[in-house]
């Protein structure tokens, strides 16, 4: 198998509009990994939620506060940062979406796929202020080698 290491780091305006760009990135990055179509599609997903919080939660919308994305695209793994520049918040007291008393309330279940789907998802806050959601999705042994 051949190594790589790649970084792509895009910091983006907290402009709703961005998302597209954001989803299209996600779909290359996981196309040159050879990720399968479910897996890729999650990915996206997760990058997607992951970005429209930081834009709307983190930075209430706030076009002076960006959003940084850092892809770091590995033999073995694609792991993700996305940072804000917000207040943060505790991942622990988002309300649980499959509880009964929410199951009608659309908050929390971004970050629900978000933990369903990667293999990996850490929650910190930053000394400088804003909150990293830290994701990775390992590459399966039967991916194959990368382009």
């Amino acid at each position: 198998m051949t190594k790589i290491a790649n970084d792509i780091e895009v910091i983006i305006s907290s402009a709703l509009e961005n998302l597209d760009l954001m989803q299209a990135l996600t779909d290359c990055i996981t196309h040159y990994m050879n990720f399968d179509e479910d897996s890729a599609h999650w990915i996206g997903m997760s990058v997607r939620e992951s970005v429209t919080n930081a834009i709307q939660h983190g930075n209430k919308l706030d076009l002076g506060k960006k959003v940084d994305i850092r892809f770091e695209v590995r033999t073995d793994r694609l792991s993700i940062s996305v940072r804000d520049q917000g207040n943060g918040f505790k991942a622990d007291e988002v309300p649980n979406p499959l509880d009964a008393e929410n199951l009608l309330k659309p908050s929390g279940r971004g970050i629900f796929y978000i933990r369903t789907f990667m293999d990996e998802v850490e929650f910190r806050p930053l000394s400088r202020g804003g909150m990293e959601v830290y994701m990775v999705k390992k590459v399966s042994s039967n991916q194959g080698e990368l382009l």
